[in-house]
């Protein structure tokens, strides 16, 4: 049966950065900020872009970066309160957007009430059966190192109730599902429940776990996921193209392709976690390279903003390391400069044509040709076929694939001309091929 999400493409912000937040929360009593109402003046622009959804970072109340969560039915007062997000919701569906929510349901911060009573009444109170015990302060586990960030207890039946009730409260005012955080460090049992429960009420909620590493399809038939988050594709894409190795990619698909028997996962180039593309890729006439595997292979898309821009950031595994991949935006996408204004024409030109095949969602890649610097890819659906010639060499490469019915619907030069070779592809060149008229 398909599903809303089948056509969804989302552009991911995150908030806190994009509206220029300051890093640390303001003291207790200090005046609300709302800045959440800055996104409604590029919600046309992400509608330009041809997404139909906006995800959005973490929102709710916390101490720093959005991911040590005080408060989960609270606004970050930082970002606003209810009625900038229900504004934002109103404005987001009147444009056909829906919101997909950042659920922080591994780990709290350390200003989180139940924390508070924890370390006050002892390891033996009702507070700290929500906490795992572990080596970090207090004597709970944290997650990964980070002090700051205490790890739920997931086998304790009020952890699993409060994280039902934060779901099913913030999907009553019109959120459309939930990218679930460190979704790989949460027992799917919990995940199964969880969603279980709230599906009663949201039957057409779409949960996604962030998954870096694992069973993906795992986290789908064990824990009642729609989806999960495709890193094991996201790095073949920019790795295979900086290494000159398109094997590695053409694997990736394969693997790919397995999981797309099972569900369609949330496939991207860039997130909030990860360097951007642009400053990913060695070579920077291979970023449409990677655009068009995003946009002709199966799955759920995510565009991180700013990357329709082609903006610069890498990432750094320091204090503040995630600053250069979270900045500020302008009040409107008039304040962006020119020079990215071709990234994103070549964002719409693709989104635009994955939406004239929504079939691709779960469409099967096959590497028809492979080469350390050249790849023909064939996606088909019961709707269709699109193939997908890249080529990375210094010469133009002629693909020896069948490509007789096919005519060039987009490609590094724009759209091809009626007597042009479609499997001749230029140096450094791209090509996606689709049914003639």
């Amino acid at each position: 049966m398909t599903s809303w999400s089948d056509h969804a493409i989302w552009w991911h912000v995150y908030p806190l950065g994009f509206t220029g937040a300051p890093l640390t929360a303001a003291p207790e009593g200090a005046p609300v900020r709302h800045r959440l109402r800055r996104l409604e003046s590029w919600l046309d622009y992400a509608v330009n872009l041809g997404c139909s959804g906006l995800q959005l970072g973490p929102i709710f109340a916390s101490e720093t970066h959005g991911y040590d969560t005080v408060d989960h039915f609270r606004i970050d007062p930082r970002l606003g309160d209810d009625d900038d997000f229900d504004h934002l919701v109103a404005q987001a569906r009147r444009r056909g957007l829906r919101v997909l929510l950042d659920g922080v349901f591994n780990h709290v911060g350390r200003g989180f009430p139940a924390f508070a009573r924890a370390l006050a009444e002892g390891p033996g109170s009702p507070a700290a059966r929500w906490f795992r015990p572990g080596d970090g302060a207090g004597g709970f586990a944290v997650f990964e190192g980070h002090d700051q960030l205490v790890a739920l207890n997931h086998a304790e039946p009020a952890v699993l109730d409060h994280v039902v009730r934060v779901m099913g409260h913030w999907l009553d005012r019109g959120a459309s599902g939930w990218r679930l955080d460190a979704a790989y460090t949460v027992p799917r049992a919990f995940w199964r429940e969880a969603v279980t429960r709230v599906r009663r009420r949201h039957p057409d909620a779409w949960f996604a776990g962030e998954v870096i590493h694992g069973d993906y399809a795992a986290y789908v038939t064990e824990g009642g996921l729609d989806s999960v988050t495709q890193y094991e594709l996201w790095k073949a894409i920019w790795s295979s193209l900086n290494d000159g190795n398109f094997f590695e990619l053409a694997w990736a698909l394969d693997r790919h392709n397995g999981l797309l028997e099972v569900f369609a996962p949330m496939t991207f180039v860039g997130n909030h976690d990860v360097t951007r593309l642009a400053s990913r890729l060695t070579d920077p006439r291979h970023l449409g390279h990677a655009l068009a595997v995003l946009f002709t292979v199966g799955g759920v898309p995510s565009l991180y903003y700013g990357d329709e821009q082609a903006l610069p950031g890498v990432k750094e595994e320091r204090a503040g390391g995630d600053d250069a991949i979270r900045p500020a935006f302008p009040d409107g996408p008039d304040g962006l400069a020119s020079h990215g204004m071709p990234v994103y024409r070549l964002h719409q030109r693709l989104i635009g044509l994955r939406r004239r095949h929504p079939w691709l969602v779960r469409a099967r890649t096959k590497a028809e040709h492979v080469a350390n610097r050249a790849l023909a890819l064939r996606s088909e659906g019961a709707a269709g076929e699109v193939v997908t010639l890249l080529n990375i060499g210094d010469d133009a490469y002629r693909f020896p694939v069948d490509v007789s019915r096919l005519s060039v619907a987009d490609s590094c030069a724009g759209a091809g001309g009626p007597d042009e070779d479609p499997a001749l592809v230029p140096a450094h060149g791209w090509r996606v091929l689709v049914h003639r008229p």
